[in-house]
């Protein structure tokens, strides 16, 4: 019997690794876990994936430009009359009370980085380019990466310590740290 062309294989695969790494975490993927949930032979996770890093960073990277198109979008449909610390304020409400799901695999992906090296450099470069994006909104480079560092905070605190989203103190935290004066005001001068 001749080999069966299937050109979406492997991005099927992918689909599933994240799939997996959702419903059973980091520690639940597996070759034979994802070729059951792709519905691919063993044969075909490995083909096109050596290793289970080999694997991750396929899920992550994925999962980081689902994520970075979803952040572009919203900054390029930022009002520019809003005050950037309220538009931001509002849309972090809206990411919490989204699909938790979603918060959770990204964070665990992200989180893997820790013990598996070759993640880091997506990790790092996500990181960078959300900075990249939010700059447009910022007064510069620097303030966009402690905005990132306090969304990363704000998204453990949500995830982890079921901590309810207060949208008026991340409001008002953004606007000190992006220069205005906490109050909704412009930036200080």
């Amino acid at each position: 019997m001749g080999r069966r062309y299937d050109p979406e294989r492997r991005q099927r695969i992918i689909d599933a690794a994240a799939a997996v790494v959702r419903e059973r975490g980091i520690a639940g993927l597996g070759h034979r876990a994802v070729a059951a949930a792709a519905d691919v032979p063993l044969g075909s996770t490995t083909y096109h994936f050596a290793t289970l890093d080999d694997l991750m960073i396929a899920a992550l990277r994925q999962i980081n430009a689902e994520w970075l198109a979803e952040v572009e979008a919203w900054v390029e449909g930022v009002d520019p009359a809003a005050p950037p610390a309220d538009e931001l304020a509002r849309w972090l409400g809206e990411q919490f009370t989204g699909d938790r799901a979603r918060l959770e695999l990204e964070y665990e992906l992200y989180f893997a980085a820790l013990r598996h090296e070759g993640l880091r450099p997506l990790a790092a470069e996500c990181l960078d380019e959300m900075a990249r994006m939010l700059t447009r909104l910022m007064p510069d480079a620097a303030t966009a990466r402690v905005v990132v560092a306090l969304i990363d905070g704000l998204t453990l605190q949500v995830l982890l310590a079921d901590r309810p989203y207060d949208e008026e103190d991340t409001r008002a935290a953004l606007a000190r740290i992006m220069g205005g004066d906490g109050d909704g005001g412009p930036p200080a001068g």
